[in-house]
């Protein structure tokens, strides 16, 4: 059985950790690897793979570090595939949700090539007599990703396609559950001609995460999944002077107005609330049409859509969604399911009895799509963040009751109106308390040039993801005021400069 390990100082390194995890095939059910959780001796060695790498990588010009981006953008698309069918393997998803995300992180990877421009900074002449400002955005030195397990690919280049363009050496810790697909990140980069050092995988758990929210080398961290982690690694890692982007958990709503295109409406629901098995931090996992009239149709619209999901392995590229990514995680989304029925909602489409029947799948981490309908805010399937297949319906008489629900939330991640009055779409943009906004568009995820992130409790941290917020989170402002000698010569002043 295979052993997955790290990646340090520009190759695969064997951990010496006797603490394995195994790692499923999910639509199989069956352990395909085991991935060796790294200890703190190790991850420190990581460390010190990047702090050594980090003097010359930030002193390589920006224009070069564009070129190694430009090279592993174009191995990226080479080895898609490859990538894509090491994510389903070891997640679940289908062929093409996984190319899919690869897609979505190889824009961010375009995105970091234009680090010569995005790294410009400003001047100023003649701020006093013969005085000069200007100002240098630098890299912060050795900094940190943790990532989580439903897009293996996408979410780490969020974080280190910028990091690295900026100038900083880079080491990443991701999920335990689907690790494989890192490590070949990382060998593509080092065939791209990123130096040794400058990006370093560490596979492990709680160990590897705390020791780089505490090591001193460590400056920054970047986190994305569940809202109780995300508050830990904030609060731990600021504790510890590092910088930290700390991106939590979500409870997304879309709503549905009278005067909604309702046929687009429900493809956009199924797609977003099914696709990935509903594994998504954007996934809308609440719909709120606005009278009982748009709920009834809607409702009746979804059922047989719901009913007639292509549910399979990825190996079947006719699939529409996949298994979960393990038996424990899929166990904890029929608990929520389980919990929806005793607090009162009604349970239209039930999921829970879905049996795969096709040899070697009857033992995969498979589970139908569920619907709610009469879903309340004090339900636990409403307040929290199930991450399955489960969509549900909470009612409101009109436009101002869906706000005020919306609002009532912890989270504020993300949001969506489908409606056809420009007038009702402004406002609602305007006014959401969500840091991300779709107006009939259901999973509003911004372009790699644009940032990501949300609100309230669901991004700790006073930084977005990537795009112009990325730059900023991985860089600090350095501001040089400049006078040079014109033959006059001044005597010592011992009161503040002026500069008048």
């Amino acid at each position: 059985m295979k052993t997955i390990s790290n990646y340090i100082d520009g190759r695969r390194v064997t951990s010496r950790s006797r603490r394995l995890a195994d790692v499923f095939n999910p639509a199989t059910g069956e352990v395909s690897g085991q991935v060796a959780l790294t200890d703190g001796e190790e991850v420190g060695q990581a460390i010190a793979a990047a702090a050594a790498a980090f003097p010359a990588w930030a002193a390589t010009p920006p224009l070069r570090r564009a070129r190694v981006m430009d090279r592993f953008k174009n191995l990226l698309n080479d080895h898609s595939d490859e990538l894509a069918a090491l994510v389903s393997a070891e997640h679940g998803k289908t062929h093409d949700d996984a190319l899919g995300e690869l897609t979505r992180g190889i824009e961010v990877v375009e995105f970091a090539c234009g680090i010569p421009h995005l790294l410009k900074g400003e001047f100023t002449e003649n701020v006093g007599s013969n005085v000069d400002s200007h100002s240098m955005r630098q890299p912060l030195g050795v900094v940190a990703g943790i990532t989580p397990f439903n897009f293996p690919t996408m979410v780490p280049m969020w974080m280190y396609p910028v990091a690295i363009a900026c100038g900083n050496t880079f080491v990443l810790k991701p999920s335990e559950r689907d690790p494989s697909a890192s490590l070949l990140m990382a060998e593509l980069l080092t065939e791209a001609g990123l130096p040794a050092g400058v990006f370093n995988v560490v596979q492990g758990d709680k160990e590897a995460v705390d020791t780089l929210l505490t090591h001193p080398d460590v400056t920054a961290v970047s986190f994305v999944g569940s809202t109780p982690i995300a508050r830990y690694i904030y609060s731990t890692g600021t504790a510890h002077g590092k910088r930290v982007q700390a991106l939590g958990g979500a409870k997304n709503h879309m709503v549905i107005m009278p005067d909604a295109d309702l046929d687009m409406a429900v493809s956009a629901l199924m797609g977003a609330a099914y696709g990935s098995a509903g594994e998504r931090c954007m996934a809308i996992s609440v719909a709120v049409p606005v009278t009982d009239q748009v709920a009834d149709a809607l409702v009746e619209r979804l059922i047989p859509k719901i009913e007639a999901l292509k549910i399979g392995p990825a190996e079947d590229r006719s699939s529409e969604m996949g298994p979960l990514v393990t038996g424990a995680h899929r166990e904890k989304v029929v608990g929520y399911i389980d919990a929806g029925v005793a607090e009162g909602a009604r349970l239209v489409v039930d999921g829970r009895g879905l049996r795969m029947d096709r040899t070697g799948f009857e033992n995969g981490f498979y589970l139908g799509g569920s619907l709610f309908d009469h879903v309340t805010p004090e339900m636990s399937i409403y307040r929290e963040e199930i991450f399955g297949p489960v969509l549900s319906v909470a009612r409101v008489p009109d436009y101002q009751g869906a706000v005020d629900l919306i609002h009532g939330h912890e989270y504020g991640n993300g949001v969506a109106i489908f409606t056809r009055d420009g007038d009702v779409a402004r406002a609602f943009s305007h006014e959401i308390q969500v840091g991300m906004v779709g107006v009939n568009v259901p999973i509003p995820v911004p372009m790699a040039f644009h940032s990501f992130g949300g609100w309230r409790n669901s991004l700790f941290g006073d930084h977005s993801i990537h795009g112009p917020e990325g730059v900023r989170f991985y860089t600090r402002i350095k501001t040089v005021t400049t006078r040079w000698p014109s033959g006059m010569r001044a005597n010592p002043e011992f009161i503040m400069p002026t500069l008048g």
